[in-house]
């Protein structure tokens, strides 16, 4: 019998929405009523089966609602999203997803995942462009013979960085720009593509798990909750600290086992297929890292940096980010003196390259598109906010990250699942005793956990463009993340205690 291969990206995920359709047709339907601010009008709305009702934007509406949160959390811009209003879950009348919806969700996930898949192409269409001058291989040339005996500082680099980013403003949808930079450079360092995969990813995945002053994640929970973000602080930044040593350690002994054996990489029998995607692209002559070649590199950093600085104190989004990109690929293409027409083709062969992973975004933003639209997301979170009823606090506190864990699933944006749950899920902290941060810092974990295997959130578009199967990343991770579980169990249990 021939040996059965695993499915693609794009084939789990459809398996996924066509599952997610099923559950639209036995799960009841229901819904919160949800309250938004208004700032042109400095009111609020509240949004019931009904109809919609105005309501005075005034800390007693919150109150009277149950919402413990505070009015400026509101008015200064800390919440502009939609929130879940406590207490208010009402079945409504279902609306199964039928077999056209089905395949209608791939397409309207592409259209609402529009800015990061935009943002995706134009990257892709700098990477190419960068290819044609040299400059990447000109760099990793000179970075190998630099690191040559010392090739593990790149992997405590690039995690700990990447891990820095994750922890601070959420670096995520971004570090899929880093794999076709870094893969070359590990590639030459003697190592396969699954230790640049797994020091990117991984390291981003442990910083947002244990985001400190990350605005989508750690603020804006926190504002939803009803405290201060500095709450819990101290806990999240030792987690951190730990984890991302987990991680490094991790990684660390894998590539170590590659290096000294090839034959032990999970991925040997892609060796030659990954190796050829990302070789090198010109002559051996243009190897020398020459003054233009390195104001060229210095552009491209540039890019980076401005993005980084934009996201973390110029509130930028991926129109912003997407345009750096942009405006980095024409100035490298004028520096290095690219043909006007064979800049275009460069930068549209490039984009391409980068579909699949673009399409991956969309089909997996079109889950969220047929439980939403299936009105099963509010029915989810209801029946998990009831299952912690009469638990011990320890017990309680652990079961919230597995709950989170399995909500993310279903909801994989940080920020949409902290609107949505927090005012629900806080107020529970009050009933079994213990600080509403807890319920913050599970919603983090939990999430974070999940986040390093979950087919809904980034991985698959990041294998994509390694070109390594689900298959073999969950070989890779599984162990991982079971040491991360416990972990985070104990350091949870021991916060509660």
């Amino acid at each position: 019998m021939k040996k059965i291969k695993f499915p693609t990206a794009q084939t789990i995920l459809l398996i996924i929405a066509a599952f997610v359709a099923l559950l639209t047709w036995v799960v009841p339907a229901g819904k919160y009523d949800s309250l938004v601010y208004n700032n042109d009008s400095n009111n609020f709305t509240r949004t019931k089966q009904d109809g919609t009702v105005t309501l005075p934007a005034t800390q007693k509406t919150l109150d009277d609602l149950s919402i413990t949160i505070p009015l400026e959390k509101f008015t200064n811009g800390d919440i502009w999203k939609p929130i879940s209003i406590p207490n208010t879950y009402k079945n409504v009348n279902a609306q199964p997803q039928n077999i056209i919806d089905f395949f209608k969700s791939p397409i309207k996930g592409v259209i609402e995942a529009a800015d990061i898949i935009f943002l995706v192409l134009i990257i892709g269409g700098l990477i190419g462009i960068m290819n044609i001058t040299g400059a990447f291989d000109a760099g990793i040339t000179w970075l190998a013979k630099t690191l040559e005996g010392y090739e593990y500082i790149l992997i405590i680099l690039v995690t700990t960085l990447v891990a820095l980013g994750g922890t601070t403003f959420g670096l995520a949808e971004e570090t899929i720009a880093f794999y076709p930079i870094l893969i070359p450079m590990f590639l030459a360092a003697k190592y396969d593509a699954m230790v640049p995969l797994a020091a990117i990813y991984i390291g981003s995945s442990i910083g947002t798990m244990c985001s400190t002053v990350n605005p989508f994640s750690t603020i804006i929970a926190s504002d939803a909750a009803g405290i201060t973000w500095t709450t819990g602080l101290t806990g999240r930044i030792v987690m951190l600290a730990l984890g991302i040593t987990i991680c490094i350690i991790y990684i660390l002994r894998y590539a170590s086992r590659v290096k000294k054996d090839p034959t032990k990489s999970i991925i040997y029998d892609q060796k030659e297929q990954i190796e050829a995607m990302f070789a090198t692209s010109v002559s051996a002559k243009t190897l020398k890292l020459t003054t233009r070649l390195r104001i060229i590199l210095i552009i491209f950093s540039l890019c980076f940096i401005v993005m980084i600085y934009g996201v973390s104190q110029l509130e930028w989004w991926f129109l912003e980010m997407t345009t750096v990109f942009l405006v980095g690929a024409i100035l490298i293409g004028f520096i290095g003196k690219i043909k006007e027409t064979e800049f275009v083709e460069t930068f549209v062969k490039g984009a391409s390259d980068l579909l699949g992973v673009a399409l991956i975004i969309g089909i997996a933003r079109g889950v969220s598109v047929l439980m939403n639209d299936g009105l099963i997301s509010d029915t989810m979170l209801y029946y998990a906010s009831t299952i912690t009823d009469g638990m011990n606090k320890g017990v309680f506190a652990n079961a919230l990250l597995f709950i989170y864990g399995g909500l993310s699933f279903f909801i994989p944006s940080s920020s949409g699942m902290a609107v949505l749950t927090m005012p629900i899920m806080s107020p529970l902290a009050d009933t079994v005793g213990i600080g509403r941060e807890i319920i913050v810092n599970c919603y983090q974990y939990g999430m974070g956990l999940f986040a390093f295997i979950n087919p809904t959130g980034l991985i698959l578009a990041s294998l994509a463009v390694v070109k390594v199967g689900y298959d073999k990343w969950l070989k890779f991770v599984v162990p991982l993340v079971i040491i991360l579980i416990l972990f985070t169990v104990f350091m949870t249990t021991l916060s509660v205690f």
